[in-house]
């Protein structure tokens, strides 16, 4: 799958959140997040013949937590949405490192060439980042208005992630494993 769908069928949901939510309210926007999450990963399986975790997990909770939210009418509950996925992202990540699996080599391993060690540093850290991110929602969620929180979720997680992840690259270049020149690819 190319990048620029990659980012597109990523940025969509949010976007369309985001959107939803200035043309309407935290309800349709809640809605337009399901769909477009629900279109993301049909497109996926249509796309690659699968659908990867991350925008797997990321639909199941939009489901959940948004499905709750219109059930109810009770938009606390699209809030907790980003804590959820957070949680269970670093959940995975230490859970698989406490049985000696390394699941981001699993996803980046055909990007990036690392050491275990290497990897073992990178999952502690995104592991950290992850929930770090979910603790800041809960208080940007709980302290702010309805509005500060979306502008939150569209406009500061994903720089805040994007920066955290060129933060990386010191780990990267410390633990990367060159090819060897002597084997053909």
């Amino acid at each position: 799958m190319s990048p620029l769908w990659k980012a597109a069928l990523e940025a969509g949901p949010l976007l369309l959140f985001f959107g939803a939510y200035y043309l309407g309210d935290i309800y349709w926007a809640t809605g337009a997040a399901i769909f477009a999450s629900l279109v993301a990963v049909a497109a996926y399986w249509f796309k690659i013949g699968r659908v990867p975790a991350a925008p797997l997990i990321t639909f199941l909770v939009v489901g959940v937590f948004g499905g709750i939210t219109l059930a109810l009418q009770d938009p606390d509950f699209v809030k907790m949405k980003p804590t959820a996925v957070y949680l269970l992202f670093a959940a995975a990540l230490f859970g698989g490192l406490s049985t000696g699996r390394l699941f981001l080599k699993g996803v980046f391993g055909e990007v990036f060439s690392l050491t275990d060690r290497g990897w073992r540093v990178l999952t502690i850290r995104w592991g950290l980042f992850f929930l770090t991110m979910a603790v800041l929602n809960e208080v940007v969620w709980r302290s702010f208005s309805e509005g500060a929180w979306v502008n939150f979720k569209v406009w500061a997680i994903l720089p805040l992630t994007m920066i955290f992840a060129g933060a990386q690259y010191p780990v990267l270049k410390r633990y990367g494993i060159e090819p060897d020149p002597d084997k053909a690819p």
